[in-house]
């Protein structure tokens, strides 16, 4: 597949591929450029003893306040509180990257190429309602903001957006290429979607045509849903998942040598697959896993094929799709090789709103007793989603959403009572009472990429009263899901600039954990560090994501205290 970026007389090192303005027609000559896709220099400056400036580096020292927690056998509850000093160092220079997705050619990787090549030549369009201007609007990091203080001279706080706070890439900077199991061409793809307004399309058409068919993929029919044979057309051939496994490493490094890319960040926005099953000998350890590659075993899908090419190439791999990519061997082989991984599935819609509705309730004290939702959608993912397999992979990224709000108030959800036996597995009696938690996904092709939602949320309150709310949410979905594949890896490539150190030894600066759960606001079922809690809150996600750009900078977390307006 043809990269953006193209060796062309017309070609820029910051803005990709140029199309000559006299081919760009759009309705306004001079449009303006809409604030969430403008370019801004980096101008924050911490004027702290905990941070530092280099031209290389700007270092930061953060101390991690908590607390340690012990309840005894009668009841009494002590609390000690911890202080941990940290050592951050960001890199300042932002990368030349790469973005490689898996299913280009899909709504949105298509949407994705066309809303870039939108914003990078600022070009506008008719709809019925007037003349539109290219955005990211729907970006975390582009279209919203955070607060970093306070203006002494008036009290009001003070607001920047989040892509200000360290030194990020501008998603129009990114170099975009990848694979799909259908050969049609970029343009074609677009069009095949059904997504874009048509005269941004008929605008955009020359450059997706210019970016050629995605480079072919890999397709083992018992992962995805039978309907998806018929575009199966673009695969690297033969069943040997090893020559698979060195052919998708091979255009990794050669979309990496061809475009001068510092980075490349490889990210699965194809069909949704089965589940794999976990089997020990097979892919309960990275050795096994390898091996079972080499061997060709049933049990290796294309998706975890892609994430160890990346994790061998030392290109950060991120599954926004709800199957278990990352079986154990996988986690295993991302920690060896020092590589970044994160996941899993885009969360956009629906399960976003569950997630803030559901701690809104318990944090009220009401008490959720059912959660109903209830989704029909008509574009290529609702009809892979029509098969019972595939299905089973969405309803169980979906039906966790709820279990850290429900742990978190045992006045209001009975405890799960201790396992007596030696031989108890784990079950959904482990997680004690629980609201009951019923997920529908239908396909209705007529709706296209119009995605409805209808959840009912059946509440007890007051004295065995109850209360029902119901939310019908309809949205494009692949306009939501974009922006979060941006998102994911601007902020990938961010943390790969990142490294951190203990405040009080002076050892070596160290990359990250592998398993990036920083990412979890943008993803249904957050991966994290294997023995650690699983955090769905919305507002904690944002929160920590917050806190740990600040910490990077030198500054505290900002809490709502607002001390200074309680005191004299």
């Amino acid at each position: 597949m043809t990269s953006i970026i193209h060796n062309n007389p017309v070609y820029t090192p910051t803005s990709g591929f140029n199309t000559p303005e006299s081919q760009l027609d759009g309705p306004l000559a001079s449009p303006p450029i809409h604030p969430t896709s403008a370019r801004r220099p980096y101008s924050i400056v911490v004027n702290s003893e905990n941070t530092t400036y280099t031209d290389e580096f700007i270092n930061a020292k953060y101390e991690n306040r908590g607390a340690n927690v012990v309840t005894s056998a009668d009841g009494q509850i002590t609390v000690v509180p911890t202080v941990q000093s940290f050592e951050f160092r960001t890199t300042r220079k932002v990368q030349k990257t790469g973005l490689m997705m898996v299913g280009i050619g899909g709504n949105n990787g298509s949407t994705l190429c066309a809303t870039i090549l939108a914003n990078r030549h600022n070009i506008t369009w008719h709809t019925k309602s007037g003349i539109q201007i290219p955005n990211y609007i729907g970006s975390l990091l582009r279209a919203s903001t955070i607060r970093i203080g306070s203006d002494p001279s008036t009290g009001k706080d003070v607001h920047v957006p989040i892509s200000d706070v360290l030194p990020m890439v501008h998603p129009n900077d990114l170099v975009i290429g990848g694979w799909d199991i259908s050969g049609v061409s970029m343009d074609q793809a677009m069009a095949r979607a059904q997504v874009l307004d048509w005269d941004l399309q008929r605008q955009v058409a020359p450059m997706m045509a210019l970016l050629g068919k995605p480079l072919p993929s890999i397709y083992y029919p018992s992962f995805i849903a039978a309907n998806q044979e018929a575009r199966a057309d673009n695969l690297i051939p033969g069943t040997d998942k090893l020559a698979h496994l060195e052919k998708i490493r091979a255009d990794i490094r050669s979309f990496k040598a061809e475009n001068e890319l510092d980075r490349v960040i490889v990210f699965w926005t194809a069909n949704t697959e089965r589940y794999s099953d976990i089997l020990a000998g097979v892919n309960d350890t990275a050795d096994n896993l390898l091996a079972a590659i080499k061997s060709s075993h049933d049990e290796v899908s294309p998706s975890t094929i892609f994430a160890i090419a990346a994790i061998l190439e030392n290109a950060p791999f991120i599954n926004g799709a709800p199957q278990n990519t990352f079986v154990p061997g996988v986690i295993e082989l991302a920690e060896k090789k020092r590589s970044f991984i994160g996941g899993d599935d885009l969360k956009s819609g629906q399960t976003k709103l569950k997630s803030v509705l559901a701690e809104f309730l318990v944090n009220a004290g009401i008490k959720p007793l059912s959660i109903a939702s209830y989704n029909h959608l008509g574009n290529n993912d609702g009809h892979n989603l029509s098969a019972e397999a595939q299905f089973k992979s969405k309803e169980i990224s979906k039906s966790s959403v709820v279990d850290d709000m429900v742990e978190s108030n045992r006045l209001l959800f009975k405890a799960p009572e201790p396992s007596t036996t030696v031989s108890h597995k784990p079950g959904k009696a482990d997680k004690g009472e629980h609201p009951d938690h019923i997920i529908v996904i239908k396909y209705v092709p007529a709706v296209g990429d119009s995605k409805r939602a209808l959840d009912e949320y059946y509440s007890e309150i007051l004295m065995g009263g109850r209360s029902t709310i119901n939310i019908f949410n309809e949205c494009e979905d692949s306009l939501l899901a974009t922006p979060l594949i941006l998102d994911l890896t601007v902020l990938a490539e961010l943390l790969t600039r990142i490294q951190y150190r203990d405040g009080k030894n002076a050892q070596e600066f160290q990359p990250l954990y592998s398993v990036l759960s920083l990412l979890s606001y943008m993803l249904k079922a957050p991966l994290v560090k294997p023995g650690t809690d699983v955090v769905n809150s919305l507002s904690k996600q944002r929160n920590g994501l917050e806190q740990f750009l600040k910490a990077c900078i030198g500054l505290e977390a900002h809490g709502d205290i607002l001390l200074e307006t309680r005191v004299w």
